[in-house]
């Protein structure tokens, strides 16, 4: 069976004009207009934007300025002057040579003056002042102009320089109405330390709890709920957010578990005339059986009874699934000659389907690796995911350094992101679901994939190597060891016998 990727339109930006009247001297499209006439002829738009987005050493006079021209013998970019080009770059505000936007002020100037005529006031309180220097200090100051134009954000600005809302956690929680126009403003006061630091899934599940048990009126359903939210779930997510561990999957798995003793003892109430305190085992059992697999989602909440001494006398073992979805080697090698080779998505998504690949990471787990864990050494690169570094063999080397090399959503999220993959907010890594969209959508069976790697990589690697180098639990690549049929469970006890036979 061969895979049919699904491709997409992997050129970003809007697509280039190309029936005018006139011919670029650079890039050599028809457009309709011209963005500047320099000495080497007339200049599209695209052509015009990254010869002013270019800063760096002038090969022909030495000084480090804008680079917008290119040397009549080549096409190495050269300053305004060695290339004989009339426009003056330097901004009449700051005096610095960039990219005019409005008359001879540049972006980032006529952001500021926009914000402050706008927004501050004189008893404006002064961490106002610190959100217009964040706001202003993004790489590419004209998607914060473009972002300001919304009403709904100049409501929130206007908010908060008049000292209506506080420019706290708290005073943004608070705001209404909430929205991904509070999320963004937030991530850039946090990132550029206005606020302080917090875990936003730690934030949201603390809200969702309060939320879910609003409506719940009965309080013999309401209060063992609520103990088992906050004294199991939110108590283990603090830590973990304390430790600096990602929280988002475990808040996610909180939330089912949660949402589904509820369900159960609503039901409980309702069918059975019962509390959870005098739930009996046949109780347990007719629940499970009666609905989706969905249901033994219950089982953390009756260990937490039983720890709790609410109810021990019930009890409900491990759900084991019917089914392991797997991918053939056949279609996996297929589907990793696609990404390193293909064109059917762009490049940071084939580097995240690679490391799933190849490597048999969770997606979940790619999103949010750090640069740091990129290792470049004279051996080679290397990838730390778990305690022994992975080697990174070739092309997929290749195509990972140009991934680092050109990194995006750098303009507004920052150039000091950590993540490998930055997310669209400043200092934050993409959303795991932004991968996972994309790659189902071109066609691969994401479980399947895992999967598969895993099982190729037990078969190749004894499963102690495979769980150091890519992070797994024993338990977890054993089992999948078990369902590949190797013998690699007796490794640990050839490799001692190894040991002591080279010792003698």
């Amino acid at each position: 069976m061969t895979i049919e990727p699904l491709r997409r339109n992997t050129v970003r930006g809007r697509p280039k004009v190309t029936d005018g009247s006139m011919e670029c001297a650079r890039c050599h499209r028809e457009m309709r207009r011209t963005a500047a006439t320099w000495p080497e002829g007339c200049i599209c738009n695209s052509c015009y934007y990254e010869a002013t987005s270019l800063y760096g050493d002038c090969p022909s006079c030495g000084f480090h300025r804008l680079l917008p021209g290119r040397l009549e013998i080549s096409d190495q970019a050269v300053c305004r002057d060695c290339a004989r080009i009339r426009q003056n770059f330097y901004c009449t505000s700051c005096n610095e040579e960039r990219r005019p936007y409005r008359g001879n002020v540049c972006a980032r100037c006529s952001l500021r003056e926009d914000l402050e005529r706008a927004f501050l006031h004189p008893d404006s309180p002064a961490s106002f002042t610190q959100l217009i220097d964040a706001l202003c200090a993004a790489d590419r100051a004209e998607s914060i102009i473009t972002w300001k134009r919304s009403d709904k954000v100049q409501a929130l600005l206007r908010s908060l320089g008049d000292g209506t809302t506080p420019l706290t956690h708290d005073g943004l929680d608070q705001y209404e109405p909430a929205g991904r126009h509070v999320d963004h403003l937030r991530a850039i006061l946090q990132h550029h330390d206005v606020i302080t630091a917090r875990d936003k899934y730690l934030a949201y599940f603390e809200r969702w709890i309060e939320d879910k048990l609003r409506p719940v009126s009965d309080a013999e359903i309401a209060q063992p709920i609520r103990q088992f939210a906050f004294w199991h779930h939110l108590k283990r997510i603090n830590e973990l957010a304390l430790a600096g561990k990602p929280t988002r999957g475990p808040v996610h798995a909180s939330k089912q578990d949660i949402t589904e003793a509820l369900k159960f003892l609503e039901w409980l109430r309702t069918e059975r005339g019962r509390t959870i305190a005098d739930c009996t085992q046949q109780d347990v059992d007719l629940w499970v059986a009666g609905g989706p697999t969905t249901r033994h989602l219950i089982r953390t909440f009756i260990i937490w009874c039983q720890k709790m001494r609410v109810n021990r006398s019930i009890t409900l073992g491990h759900r084991q699934a019917k089914t392991v979805r797997v991918l053939t080697q056949d279609q996996r090698l297929e589907w990793i000659r696609e990404l390193l080779s293909g064109d059917s998505e762009s490049l940071p998504y084939r580097v995240a389907g690679t490391l799933l690949l190849l490597y048999a990471q969770p997606l979940v787990k790619v999103a949010a690796i750090p640069m740091s864990k990129v290792l470049v050494s004279p051996d080679g690169l290397s990838l730390e995911l778990g305690v022994t570094p992975s080697p990174v063999p070739e092309p997929f080397a290749a195509l990972l350094k140009s991934h680092v090399t050109n990194r995006p959503n750098l303009r507004t999220a920052g150039a000091d992101n950590p993540w490998l993959f930055p997310g669209y907010r400043p200092g934050e890594h993409l959303h795991p679901n932004t991968l996972m969209d994309r790659l189902r959508w071109l066609g691969i069976d994401l479980l399947g994939a895992r999967n598969t790697a895993l099982r190729e990589l037990v078969i190749q690697v004894p499963p102690p190597v495979v769980a150091e180098m890519l992070g797994y639990s024993d338990q977890v690549v054993h089992w999948h060891a078990a369902l590949a049929a190797q013998p690699w469970v007796r490794y640990s006890a050839i490799r001692v016998e190894s040991r002591g036979g080279s010792g003698a």
